[in-house]
């Protein structure tokens, strides 16, 4: 993991990700690249008034000026971290940066319980892990240890999910980390014996990584919701990560031949990493 872009808006929400991703950065020698996106609209930047030019420039002042006090951190030292100012608030830029840059993992912070529910309807959040095709890991509250040792990544098996998979089981190996990888049965019409689950798992694992090894380390438990299943068996392992993969066209991920409730992203009080399917 060499590089680790962290968007900040300079909130407190912004530092506990900030400083999550520089405890990450010291475990793998990697480069941050902070950044921040102004408001500043095309006509502010393009006009040729001498008002509205001056306007322009004080904002970008005023930008560098929050990163020098907002980069002033001890938990800072001894890494390279490169702070990027951009002049609009195009997420779409950010997955760009990434991409042009080779990144390999993006860190968010969010606001707590009460405003996580916005995550996937329509924040910033959600707008990055929708363009995003580096995971994204999002943190809501400063995190005691960056050490993830329990992780739970949900997956249904299904051809839709391979990729996001991958992408999972590629960057938890850079971490050192074998993540319990769960598959949630569910009532009604979804129900599947255990037979066809174990076919489904065998032939998804065959594909995906051309043996059977992680398949010890696949997990099924039978409850209502998906949800409702990750939930409890993060409780149960004493889980410090969730994982899950995201559809690049609506946020929040669309799987198990269903969709996923926003209560994993409203109610989990762990962070959460994405991976676009």
């Amino acid at each position: 993991m060499k590089k680790i872009i962290v968007p900040v808006d300079f909130s407190e929400y912004s530092e506990y990700a900030l400083e999550a991703a520089a405890a990450i950065a010291k475990e793998h020698d990697s480069e941050l690249m902070v950044m921040h996106m102004l408001e500043i609209s095309d006509a502010v930047l393009n006009t040729g008034d001498l008002e509205q030019g001056e306007k322009a420039v004080f904002l970008l002042k005023i930008a560098e000026q929050k990163f020098e006090t907002f980069l002033d951190k001890p938990y800072l030292e001894g890494l390279t971290v490169t702070p990027v100012v951009k002049h609009f608030k195009v997420f779409s830029e950010l997955a760009e940066v990434a991409a042009n840059h080779s990144v390999d993992l993006i860190v968010m912070g969010s606001q707590g319980a009460s405003g996580f529910s916005e995550i996937f309807v329509g924040s910033n959040t959600e707008k990055v892990v929708r363009h995003s095709e580096v995971p994204v890991l999002v943190v809501k509250e400063k995190l005691s240890s960056v050490e993830f040792n329990n992780v739970v990544f949900a997956n249904d098996f299904s051809g839709k999910s391979m990729k996001a998979y991958k992408k999972a089981m590629t960057l938890f190996k850079s971490m050192n980390v074998t993540p319990h990888v769960l598959y949630v049965n569910l009532p009604s019409d979804h129900f599947r014996n255990s037979d066809e689950i174990d076919e489904k798992i065998t032939t998804f694992l065959t594909k995906a990584d051309g043996n059977l090894d992680n398949k010890d380390n696949v997990t099924v438990v039978n409850d209502y919701t998906v949800e409702g299943g990750v939930f409890n068996y993060a409780n149960k392992i004493d889980a410090d990560l969730i994982a899950v993969a995201t559809h690049g066209r609506t946020g929040f991920l669309h799987f198990f031949e269903g969709s996923i409730s926003e209560d994993i992203a409203n109610h989990a009080s762990l962070p959460v990493l994405t991976f676009k399917m």
